[in-house]
């Protein structure tokens, strides 16, 4: 595959999205950008409705702390097109004193569960989601599990069928 069509993600969002693209690059095949989270929906919408992208496929979303960094916080979208076969990596830097982000469930409506797992475990708010809570943790567990300050030694009361 020529460096031009393994590269055409990359250089679609930068001609449409421009500044908003904060950073790219490609590593085996794979593309990053690094966008604005204040243009996600709209940046995930372009990616799956561009004739020449067509990303049809969610895959995954995940959440990564970085803490000590600032933003502390980011969402990672892997995306995928089943017709165009490319795949790319969409990161958005999310800070701590504000974590929200658009949710993308109406782009796609598969991210539902993703986002409130992000959610349950770093405490990432995805703003318009139809029904944000916890999806693996109990709702009167307390902090984010997966919030690298998060205590390993905290004890959690139990709750549930077995008081």
């Amino acid at each position: 595959m020529a460096d031009e069509e393994k590269n055409i993600v990359l250089q679609k969002l930068t001609e449409r999205f421009g500044d908003d693209i904060v950073a790219t690059h490609s590593d085996f095949g794979d593309d990053t950008a690094l966008v604005r989270r204040e243009r996600i929906v709209e940046i995930c919408a372009f990616l799956r409705d561009d004739p020449d992208l067509l990303f049809d496929f969610a895959m995954d979303l995940t959440g990564v702390d970085y803490l000590g960094e600032e933003p502390r916080f980011e969402v990672v979208y892997h995306l995928y097109s089943l017709e165009k076969k490319h795949r790319v990596r969409i990161k958005a830097r999310v800070p701590e004193e504000d974590p929200v982000i658009d949710s993308v469930i109406p782009v796609w409506v598969g991210m539902d569960w993703f986002e409130r797992e992000a959610y349950d475990m770093y405490g990432i708010i995805f703003r318009d989601h139809p029904n944000l809570k916890r999806i693996l943790m109990y709702e009167e567990f307390e902090g984010h599990p997966l919030r690298k300050d998060y205590p390993k030694a905290r004890r959690q009361p139990t709750v549930g069928p077995l008081e």
